[in-house]
């Protein structure tokens, strides 16, 4: 990997993760796949090494670093398996980040320490079958009962909500109407909650080893103080989330892609034909050169878009562009990486098949690639 203007510190964090993606990771990957398993004892190495901690004070058991050395994380774990980075990318950004940005002092101190040790896990509720994109559409409700909320709806796709060692799900809830229409609130619920119900995880395409699960809320009651943020803007708040974490999903893109590219360059020298190595055909040469580019400018973008985020200063559509350009570069290396590797691309042993199918929901998820276009288009003043 090139400098890119990396610190010291920078470059180190990203070498660390890097070996222990490539002894630790990289070896568990094709059996999680395979048996559909969240390692969680990678999960709590993950925590040992800090990397759950590492945007957070370290008043909290942070290690006081910033969002730019967690997309460096999520990049070198996301190049050898996207389920472990997008366990790492969701557990800081869904999970601990809504908590440190919104929750009071109370909710800090109790529950921010096993998180950022990776002790714990958390789940952000958002996603309904009849409100994905059009997260306004919610229809989760709560209302106050006494010093209750009592929350009824369901929600989908939801990453980490269903671990052994998932302590709660922070849910978005329509609590009343405003001005405007819908006043949705975000609402922290226990796993194991009566009436809160995590139904058996999905069968995806890919990101086999992460966890995704359904989840009902049957008249689910819970203390008026766990309430996460101040009413009536939860909509607001998780708006912010996501922009944030469009960056570390093009983080995780970029990776992906990397580890795509690397393959099919080892796979092409090692691989002969016609009495050749593979990689002395132009054709091959061509692919590959474009792989690189893809992968050059999906860093280059995502950097960016963080350190404008680290900085204080407006990352909106610059995390839209990074998350659109290293999406795009994940999908079409692994297209390509998997057309090199020819019949062994369709090999589930081989990681770019697992890329190949890994990498279509990055174009999903996090708001859709469209959504980052109608972004874009609308920070250029464009009506619609």
């Amino acid at each position: 990997m090139n400098d890119y203007d990396l610190t010291d510190d920078e470059r180190e964090l990203a070498g660390m993760v890097r070996d222990f993606a490539n002894e630790v990771v990289a070896p568990r990957s094709y059996e999680a796949d395979r048996t559909k398993t969240l390692p969680l004892d990678v999960v709590a190495q993950m925590g040992e090494l800090g990397l759950f901690g590492l945007p957070f004070p370290e008043q909290y058991g942070g290690q006081g670093g910033d969002y730019f050395a967690l997309c460096l994380a999520i990049e070198a774990l996301g190049r050898v398996d996207q389920s472990i980075a997008i366990t790492l990318e969701a557990g800081v950004g869904l999970g601990a980040m809504p908590v440190f940005k919104f929750g009071t002092e109370d909710q800090k101190a109790e529950l921010l320490p096993d998180l950022l040790a990776g002790k714990a896990l958390a789940g952000f509720g958002l996603t309904e079958p009849e409100a994905g994109s059009d997260a306004g559409a919610t229809r989760t409700t709560a209302r106050l009962d006494g010093d209750e909320w009592v929350i009824n709806g369901s929600k989908q796709f939801i990453t980490n909500s269903g671990t052994e060692i998932t302590r709660f799900v922070t849910l978005t809830a329509v609590t009343g109407e405003n001005g405007t229409g819908k006043e949705i609130s975000t609402i922290i619920v226990p796993n194991g909650t009566p009436g809160f119900t995590v139904q058996p995880g999905y069968d995806k395409v890919g990101w086999h080893a992460s966890d995704t699960h359904p989840l009902t809320m049957d008249d689910v009651r819970v203390p008026a103080d766990h309430l996460l943020g101040e009413r009536g803007r939860g909509f607001a708040n998780f708006l912010h989330i996501l922009d944030e974490g469009r960056i570390a999903i093009a983080a995780l893109s970029t990776g992906a892609a990397e580890g795509c590219l690397e393959d099919a360059v080892d796979y092409a020298k090692k691989r002969n034909v016609f009495g050749e190595p593979l990689s002395t055909r132009q054709g091959i040469q061509f692919m590959l050169a474009r792989m690189k580019m893809r992968v050059h400018t999906a860093r280059l973008a995502w950097h960016q878009a963080a350190r404008l985020r680290d900085a204080g200063r407006p990352f909106k559509m610059e995390a839209a562009i990074a998350k659109l350009t290293a999406s795009d570069a994940a999908m079409d290396n692994a297209r390509d990486a998997t057309q090199i590797f020819g019949g062994n691309g369709f090999m589930n042993e081989y990681s770019v098949a697992r890329h190949y199918r890994d990498s279509k929901i990055l174009e999903i998820g996090e708001g859709t690639n469209e959504v980052q276009l109608l972004v874009i288009s609308r920070s250029m003043g464009l009506a619609g």
